[in-house]
Protein backbone atom coordinates (compact mmCIF):
# COMPACT_ATOMS: atom_id res chain seq x y z
CA UNK A 1 0.00 0.00 0.00
CA UNK A 2 1.49 3.25 -0.70
CA UNK A 3 0.88 6.70 1.05
CA UNK A 4 1.71 9.85 0.31
CA UNK A 5 5.02 8.81 -1.92
CA UNK A 6 5.63 6.22 1.04
CA UNK A 7 5.22 2.25 1.37
CA UNK A 8 2.76 1.31 3.97
CA UNK A 9 3.09 -1.64 6.31
CA UNK A 10 0.07 -3.24 8.26
CA UNK A 11 0.25 -5.49 11.19
CA UNK A 12 -4.28 -5.92 11.28
CA UNK A 13 -5.18 -2.95 13.55
CA UNK A 14 -3.05 0.09 11.80
CA UNK A 15 -1.64 0.94 8.56
CA UNK A 16 1.60 2.82 9.40
CA UNK A 17 4.84 4.21 7.59
CA UNK A 18 7.40 4.67 10.14
CA UNK A 19 10.87 4.68 9.63
CA UNK A 20 13.64 5.46 11.99
CA UNK A 21 17.18 6.32 11.86
CA UNK A 22 19.16 5.27 14.89
CA UNK A 23 22.54 5.68 16.61
CA UNK A 24 24.00 4.22 19.28
CA UNK A 25 27.76 3.78 20.31
CA UNK A 26 30.07 1.58 22.07
CA UNK A 27 30.75 2.97 25.65
CA UNK A 28 33.37 4.67 26.07
CA UNK A 29 33.77 5.51 21.92
CA UNK A 30 35.57 2.61 22.03
CA UNK A 31 36.74 1.21 18.07
CA UNK A 32 35.79 -2.28 19.37
CA UNK A 33 33.38 -2.70 16.14
CA UNK A 34 36.08 -4.24 14.17
CA UNK A 35 37.76 -7.67 13.84
CA UNK A 36 34.40 -9.71 13.03
CA UNK A 37 32.14 -7.94 15.49
CA UNK A 38 30.82 -5.88 12.72
CA UNK A 39 29.64 -8.87 10.98
CA UNK A 40 28.08 -10.36 13.81
CA UNK A 41 26.15 -7.06 14.89
CA UNK A 42 24.89 -7.07 11.59
CA UNK A 43 23.61 -10.49 11.51
CA UNK A 44 22.50 -10.06 15.11
CA UNK A 45 20.61 -6.88 14.05
CA UNK A 46 18.32 -8.90 10.88
CA UNK A 47 18.20 -11.72 13.17
CA UNK A 48 16.23 -9.52 15.86
CA UNK A 49 14.62 -7.48 13.48
CA UNK A 50 13.29 -10.26 11.65
CA UNK A 51 11.79 -11.69 14.88
CA UNK A 52 9.97 -8.67 15.72
CA UNK A 53 8.66 -8.82 12.15
CA UNK A 54 10.81 -5.14 11.77
CA UNK A 55 12.84 -3.87 8.58
CA UNK A 56 16.26 -3.05 8.63
CA UNK A 57 16.59 -0.70 5.33
CA UNK A 58 20.45 -0.06 6.06
CA UNK A 59 22.41 -0.86 7.96
CA UNK A 60 26.47 0.56 8.90
CA UNK A 61 28.50 -0.57 11.05
CA UNK A 62 31.60 1.80 11.69
CA UNK A 63 34.28 0.90 14.28
CA UNK A 64 33.21 3.26 16.92
CA UNK A 65 29.16 3.64 16.06
CA UNK A 66 26.58 2.37 14.39
CA UNK A 67 23.58 3.74 11.98
CA UNK A 68 20.62 1.23 11.50
CA UNK A 69 17.61 2.12 9.50
CA UNK A 70 14.81 0.53 10.69
CA UNK A 71 10.78 0.22 9.55
CA UNK A 72 9.16 -0.59 13.06
CA UNK A 73 5.54 -1.29 13.95
CA UNK A 74 4.44 1.51 16.48
CA UNK A 75 2.79 -0.80 18.53
CA UNK A 76 5.39 -2.91 19.25
CA UNK A 77 8.25 0.46 19.68
CA UNK A 78 11.04 1.67 18.59
CA UNK A 79 12.66 1.84 21.68
CA UNK A 80 11.33 -1.85 22.71
CA UNK A 81 13.22 -2.82 19.04
CA UNK A 82 16.97 -1.04 20.34
CA UNK A 83 16.66 -2.39 23.40
CA UNK A 84 16.67 -5.47 21.91
CA UNK A 85 19.49 -5.01 19.33
CA UNK A 86 21.45 -3.70 21.98
CA UNK A 87 20.84 -6.25 24.87
CA UNK A 88 21.58 -9.15 21.88
CA UNK A 89 24.46 -7.66 20.16
CA UNK A 90 26.54 -7.38 23.47
CA UNK A 91 25.88 -10.36 25.05
CA UNK A 92 26.60 -12.95 22.24
CA UNK A 93 29.61 -11.23 20.81
CA UNK A 94 31.41 -10.75 24.28
CA UNK A 95 30.82 -14.15 24.54
CA UNK A 96 32.40 -15.87 21.81
CA UNK A 97 35.09 -12.76 21.82
CA UNK A 98 37.29 -12.67 24.94
CA UNK A 99 39.36 -9.61 23.24
CA UNK A 100 36.09 -7.75 23.19
CA UNK A 101 34.96 -9.02 26.76
CA UNK A 102 38.31 -7.55 28.26
CA UNK A 103 38.24 -4.08 26.19
CA UNK A 104 34.46 -3.52 28.00
CA UNK A 105 32.58 -4.72 31.17
CA UNK A 106 29.43 -3.89 28.51
CA UNK A 107 29.21 -2.91 24.98
CA UNK A 108 26.69 -0.07 24.91
CA UNK A 109 26.39 3.19 26.05
CA UNK A 110 22.54 3.84 27.52
CA UNK A 111 22.23 6.24 25.59
CA UNK A 112 20.85 6.21 21.33
CA UNK A 113 19.91 8.42 19.14
CA UNK A 114 16.26 8.27 17.09
CA UNK A 115 14.64 10.02 14.97
CA UNK A 116 11.70 9.41 12.20
CA UNK A 117 12.93 9.87 9.02
CA UNK A 118 9.44 11.98 8.27
CA UNK A 119 9.23 13.34 4.67
CA UNK A 120 13.21 12.66 3.84
CA UNK A 121 13.34 10.74 1.16
CA UNK A 122 14.89 7.29 1.97
CA UNK A 123 17.01 7.31 -0.67
CA UNK A 124 18.78 10.07 0.76
CA UNK A 125 19.12 8.82 4.03
CA UNK A 126 20.35 5.38 2.92
CA UNK A 127 23.16 7.21 0.67
CA UNK A 128 23.94 9.01 4.06
CA UNK A 129 24.54 6.12 6.14
CA UNK A 130 26.40 4.17 2.95
CA UNK A 131 28.60 7.65 2.88
CA UNK A 132 29.69 7.13 6.48
CA UNK A 133 31.67 4.33 5.68
CA UNK A 134 33.33 6.38 3.02
CA UNK A 135 34.14 9.44 4.91
CA UNK A 136 35.73 7.74 7.79
CA UNK A 137 33.64 9.11 10.10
Amino acid sequence: MAYSGHDCESNGNIVYACTYHVVFCPKYRRKVLIHGANVRLKAIVVEVASATASDVVEIEVMPDHVHLLLEVDPQFGIHRLVRLIKGRSSHHPRQESPWLRSRLPSLWTSLYFVSMTGGTPLALIKRYTENQNRSGR
